[in-house]
């Protein structure tokens, strides 16, 4: 008797989420976690170079993949890679962030984001971010959004806030558009507007991250603005 291939079709697809809902049961949605062992990670070697030649086909660019920095992983419907890719461009050194999405039932993997690292702030460093006690003038300081430990801190929300959603759609980080620095004592208080994406909604949020001494992140206050673009 012959098969319909659709039945086929669709058998496959439900046995691929099945392996991958059971595969990830441990795993919190929307959760991001620290890839273990990524230095050594043939896998995802592979899809940092994938992430470079996107970016290289796409922007008319000639980046050199050279080594992943860190990387780190978040399930949602499939999963999303977040990787710190160091790349050669005309002789120089330069990092870029890149987030590839990846459906392993469907052998689907797209690059949904691909920037460069920049360089910190000169007016609020990093080192200011850290919170070392007794070195700052009081109050709030407006900060760069490109400053490093600023972008952590808004990564850090984007995170809790798609834990804190029931969205399928995974957030994305797509820009800071305000931002203040506060340090008080030994943590550093971060006043944030951020422009999110969830699938292809805009939406803006308010939020307050803290930072302590160990380099610990918690979201602390957070407002949906209404009139998101």
């Amino acid at each position: 008797m012959a098969v319909n291939p659709c039945f086929v079709l669709f058998a496959s697809l439900i046995l691929g989420v099945g392996n991958f809902v059971l595969g990830s049961k441990m795993a919190k949605l929307g959760g991001v976690f620290d890839s273990v062992g990524f230095e050594n990670s043939a896998e995802l070697a592979d899809l940092a170079i994938f992430a470079v030649q996107e970016h290289n086909n796409k922007e008319n660019t000639l980046l050199e993949f050279s080594r992943i920095v860190k990387a780190k992983e978040q399930v949602v419907a499939g999963k999303l890679h977040h990787l710190t890719v160091e790349v050669v461009e005309a002789g120089e050194k330069i990092l870029y962030e890149a987030t590839v999405w990846v459906k392993p039932w469907l052998n689907f993997k797209e690059l949904t984001h691909f920037n460069r690292v920049d360089q910190p702030s000169a007016v609020f460093t990093a080192s200011d971010l850290g919170a070392v006690r007794g070195e700052h003038l009081p109050g709030w300081h407006v900060v760069s959004p490109h400053d490093p430990v600023v972008k952590d801190a808004a990564n850090h929300a984007v995170q809790a806030i798609q834990e804190r959603s029931n969205s399928l759609f995974p957030y994305e980080l797509v820009e800071i558009l305000q931002s203040k620095a506060e340090v008080i004592g030994e943590a550093a208080k971060f006043d944030m507007l951020l422009k999110v994406s969830r699938g292809d909604k805009l939406e803006k949020f308010k939020v307050e991250v803290h930072k302590n001494l160990a380099g610990n992140f918690l979201l602390n206050q957070m407002q949906m603005e209404h009139n998101s673009d």
